[in-house]
């Protein structure tokens, strides 16, 4: 059942939204971060925020260090941001960057990786698999040595650090990987992609959409960096926190992802947020309730570390 606060929330929206295809790419990004800054609320207070550049073999990516007042010392988070491939940057999830780092005692590292359609498939999975690399290899330069490094990303960029600690498993010895409401992959057909395809806040059709953008020539579906369902080995990925929201079109192929990983005998932790829809940790400002398994989150996640 829908949470009370998301039900009167959803009758302030309009009853139809264009499909993507009917908008350029740059007005849909508009309309984002404008939705997304105006649902956030106010910063949460940091000891220090730096901006820089993490040089790459033929780019540059833009980070955000956070680092909290109260600092445990011992772990960094690396975070990669929603937006169906295709929109959402280092503002867009500040505020639940901040709210985490505050709550766990850690660093954050937000990474600003390419965007389709300009940058098709794989920048995007290069660029997590990349920067990942290059955080654990110059640690220095963003905290303290011997830091235990975690990944991080919410639904698109939840996928990203699927793959990537997929694909680093055993090179990188991540302490974590957090999958928040991950896509995983454009042609995943559920329950809960039928039940809750339009109408809660994701419409699966854009969703579906974006893929192709985000896609461009790449036709191979079973691509497990497409689709990480169709990874045919996890041993020795890192342990995983799996957060999905009940009212979700997503939902269902998150938790067969935390079943793929248990299989392979990786320690796993589903959290499941009732009555709430995709994307609700950005909209605590908007949904009080999201605020609390923020907070939850974070706790599990603390919790992990500690044993890692």
């Amino acid at each position: 059942m829908i949470h009370p606060d998301y039900e009167k929330y959803l009758t302030t929206l309009p009853e139809s939204v264009a499909h993507p295809s009917s908008l350029p790419i740059g007005e849909r990004r508009q309309a984002y971060r404008e939705r997304t800054l105006g649902q956030r609320g106010p910063l949460e207070e940091m000891a220090e925020v730096r901006d820089g550049v993490v040089a790459l073999e033929g780019r540059d990516l833009k980070f955000r260090l956070m680092v909290p007042p109260s600092e445990r010392g011992d772990a960094l988070v690396v975070f990669f941001h929603g937006g169906s491939f295709v929109f959402g940057d280092l503002d867009t999830h500040e505020a639940l960057c901040r709210r985490l780092s505050i709550d766990t005692s850690m660093r954050f590292l937000a990474i600003d990786y390419r965007l389709a359609p300009e940058h098709p498939f794989p920048a995007a999975v290069n660029d997590a698999i990349d920067s990942l690399r290059y955080v654990v290899a110059h640690i220095e330069e963003f905290a303290a040595a011997g830091t235990k490094v975690i990944a991080m990303g919410d639904s698109a960029g939840a996928s990203l650090v699927a793959v990537a600690s997929a694909a680093t498993r055993g090179e990188l010895s991540l302490a974590g990987q957090v999958l928040i409401y991950p896509t995983l992959g454009p042609e995943v057909v559920t329950d809960s992609s039928h039940r809750y395809a339009t109408g809660y806040i994701l419409e699966i059709d854009h969703l579906r959409y974006d893929y192709q953008q985000y896609l461009g020539a790449w036709t191979d579906h079973t691509d497990p960096r497409v689709t990480p369902l169709f990874v045919d080995d996890l041993t020795g990925a890192p342990p995983a926190i799996v957060v999905v929201a009940e009212c979700d079109p997503l939902r269902d192929e998150a938790i067969a992802y935390a079943g793929l990983l248990e299989h392979f005998g990786v320690r796993v932790e589903v959290l499941e947020a009732e009555g709430m829809l995709h994307g609700f940790l950005r909209m605590g400002h908007v949904i009080p309730d999201a605020m609390n398994i923020v907070d939850d989150v974070a706790t599990h996640l603390s919790q992990y570390v500690a044993n890692a």
